[in-house]
This record gives structure tokens, C-alpha cells and sequence, in this order.
């Protein structure tokens, strides 16, 4: 399993992944129910939506799950001027 620093570490680890990937991907967290991909596939498969818009989706339920889950906050970046902070003497 992958260790989690903040929201942007899951963001870049769901982002070039695609629907099936991310079920099989997903699974170890049991973020979804038995039957929520069966749903899914349905919906895909009868036209009513389209599987981007699922897709879509699912990374934001993962995502909203694993940050609430692991309590993650987002990513501070170091100012700019940081290197002219450090003391000197």
C-alpha cells in the first residue's frame, strides 16, 4: 500500500489512473461497497452516463474517503524566500 502525505499525494496517485485500474487499485481500502461497481457498470453499460463522468466521480468519493480517513491536510509548500530565513550566526 502507498503511504500518504497529504490530499495532492492522492490526487497525483488517482489521476492517470483509468476505470479499471482504479477499482483494482482501490480495492485494499475498501472505500466502496460489493455492489457499488456492479451499479456502476450498469449505468455505463445501459447509456446513461458516461464512464469518464463515473470515473470522474469515483477518484472525487476516493479521495474525500482517504483524506478523511488518514486525516490528511493539504500540501504546504516552503516560501520562496525561505533559503534567506535560515540564521546565520
Amino acid at each position: 500500500m502507498i503511504a500518504f502525505e497529504d490530499i495532492q499525494d492522492i490526487e497525483e496517485w488517482l489521476e492517470p489512473m483509468g476505470y479499471v485500474a482504479l477499482w483494482q487499485e482501490v480495492a485494499p481500502w475498501e472505500v466502496f461497497a460489493e455492489n457499488d461497481r456492479d451499479h456502476c457498470d450498469c449505468l455505463i453499460a445501459k447509456g446513461r452516463i458516461a464512464q469518464d463522468e463515473i470515473l470522474f466521480g469515483l477518484k472525487a468519493m476516493v479521495r474525500l474517503e482517504l483524506t478523511a480517513r488518514f486525516g490528511l491536510k493539504d500540501r504546504i509548500h516552503d516560501p520562496v524566500d525561505k533559503q534567506y530565513l535560515t540564521r546565520t550566526h
